[in-house]
């Protein structure tokens, strides 16, 4: 149960998000047993904005993007304890879904 990194481009390998940093990033999430695309910054042409370890997003991209370097995109598997739980998010994501994320750490502010 967690996250599981994979890394589909590798990032500069240095320059790493510190706890409460602002993270620039482009996003794909999808459902994991359909591949069913739920939302995705990359359609809307607009970079996502969070602070790290703020808890403003799901544990798993708290955790996940903290290990992503500046210009990494890793593969984010999100199991339900590290995303929305048994609740989910009304309307979008159903109760005990596991997300998969297409991420990447375009900068840091």
């Amino acid at each position: 149960m967690g996250v599981e990194v994979e890394t589909i481009t590798p990032g500069d390998g240095s320059t790493f998000p510190k706890k409460g940093q602002t993270c620039v990033v482009h996003y794909v999430g999808k459902f994991d047993d359909y591949g069913r695309k739920f939302d995705s910054s990359r359609d809307r042409g607009k970079p996502f904005k969070f602070k790290i370890g703020k808890q403003e997003v799901i544990r798993g991209w708290d955790e996940g993007v903290a290990q992503m370097s500046v210009g990494q995109r890793a593969k984010l598997t999100c199991t339900p304890d590290f995303a929305y739980g048994s609740k989910g998010h009304p309307g979008i994501i159903p109760p005990n879904a596991t997300l998969i994320f297409d991420v990447e750490l375009i900068g840091l502010e």
